[in-house]
């Protein structure tokens, strides 16, 4: 039972190294995308977005948002970081 156990964080310690390697790689694609003149307009919904606003409203939004908290709760559950555990409260 522990050797499936460390196998398991050990898997998943590698899926988290593989998504922050993700993460950068879109920090690379965001940083080449062009912002456009009209970004504000096109955000605002005053007019169609390109693709490289669209591109870069959704890198940005997605990091944050998902997978940076998918990162962290993976390392909690791996045992890389420990989270503090609630006390309940006594009745």
């Amino acid at each position: 039972m522990q050797k499936l156990i460390r196998n398991a964080r050990a898997e998943i310690r590698e899926v988290m190294a593989d998504l922050e390697i993700k993460v950068e790689r879109l920090k690379a694609v965001h940083a080449t995308l062009p912002v456009s003149p009209q970004e504000e307009a096109m955000l605002e919904g005053e007019m169609e977005a390109d693709f490289a606003t669209e591109a870069r409203a959704i890198i940005e939004c997605v990091i944050p948002d998902r997978l940076e908290p998918a990162i962290q709760a993976l390392r909690e559950v791996a045992g890389l970081r420990r989270k503090a555990k609630k006390r309940s409260p006594r009745q």
